[in-house]
């Protein structure tokens, strides 16, 4: 049993949808991660897809990409992305997997999972307030996203190992603190796993422990297609 992620799948398979014009890093993305997935994750491993798992637009279009995630080894749970505009409310997305037999995937958000004695916690986040042109409406969907992840911690408060799985980075290159990274501080995250970051903007990506917690990029594109292993 052990305890993987990979963000960013973008799966194209229930819409039109090619992300090879995005470079080479993409070609054949789909069977790829599939060969890699299979090699090395088993039926009782654990997969954290932190955001931007389809590219459908609304939830029946999505059919064929939860065909293809539930036919992977492993029990997958689903983090929002700032593309999965097919997420809808949890007890829909419920009656969803129910509907159609998808018994190995569910959905992180204002909740936690335990894998052995760490708590698997976390939410979509947003762009963090050092970026340019952050904005009064960001500052309303951070504030959000912020109390939403606490949300999350609070039910794993009793845990003493915390990772926090987000779609977005939480801090830029520069390293500033935040509200999103203080709440992390305050529960003793040890691990932050991110995505959203591709091709150019991967020069963006820390990678590095920083006041204590472990920050990686998991992006698709970043690793590969190749699921990386947080845990035995």
């Amino acid at each position: 049993m052990a305890l993987y992620t990979i963000a960013d799948l973008h799966l194209p398979l229930g819409i039109d949808k090619p992300m090879d014009i995005f470079g080479r890093a993409w070609e054949n993305y789909v069977d790829r991660l599939r060969e890699n997935w299979q090699s090395k994750i088993g039926k009782d491993d654990i997969v954290v897809i932190p955001g931007d798992f389809s590219w459908a637009t609304y939830l029946q279009e999505s059919v064929k990409d939860f065909e293809y995630l539930n036919s992977l080894n492993g029990k997958k749970i689903l983090i929002k992305g700032n593309h999965d505009y097919w997420w809808t409310t949890k007890n829909k997305l419920h009656e969803f997997i129910i509907e159609h037999g998808f018994s190995d995937i569910d959905f992180l958000q204002n909740n936690f999972f335990a894998y052995k004695d760490i708590a698997l916690c976390g939410t979509r986040g947003w762009i963090h307030p050092a970026w340019d042109n952050f904005g009064e409406e960001d500052r309303k969907i951070f504030n959000r996203e912020t109390a939403r992840l606490e949300l999350s911690l609070n039910a794993a408060s009793s845990y003493k190992e915390i990772y926090v799985f987000t779609h977005y980075p939480p801090m830029s290159l520069a390293r500033e603190s935040n509200e999103f990274i203080g709440m992390m501080k305050k529960y003793n995250v040890t691990k932050c796993i991110y995505g959203h970051l591709h091709g150019a903007s991967h020069k963006n990506a820390i990678n590095d422990i920083i006041d204590g917690i472990e920050y990686k990029l998991v992006s698709g594109d970043y690793i590969a297609f190749d699921p990386v292993k947080l845990a035995d």
